[in-house]
């Protein structure tokens, strides 16, 4: 898993890249993000899949914030991005979050 960040100039946005790669996906045949972009909508951001078999998808966050996100994979199973800025506890207490920050 990766997060790529590029912030766009002249605008308070920036463009985050999401990677899950083949191997982080287990054969899923679809991947969603789900987070606080996407008021945790489980069909909102599907991630495209590659030929290679990573996933991906870009969402533009605006900057100076922080968001929680997930991966939502076959829509039944949850997973954490090891390459998040920081993870959360859930509301739930039994588990915790990705964060992003930009």
């Amino acid at each position: 898993m990766s997060i790529i960040k590029k912030y766009i100039k002249n605008k308070p946005m920036c463009k985050v890249t999401f990677k899950l790669t083949k191997e982080e996906a287990q054969s899923a045949e679809k991947v969603h993000i789900v987070g606080e972009f996407n008021n945790w909508d489980g069909l909102a951001t599907p991630m495209k899949k590659l030929k290679n078999g990573d996933y991906t998808a870009t969402v533009d966050l605006k900057r100076h914030n922080e968001y929680q996100f997930r991966y939502l994979k076959n829509n039944e199973e949850w997973d954490n991005d090891p390459d998040a800025d920081k993870y959360v506890s859930t509301p739930f207490g039994d588990t915790t979050n990705s964060v992003v920050v930009v």
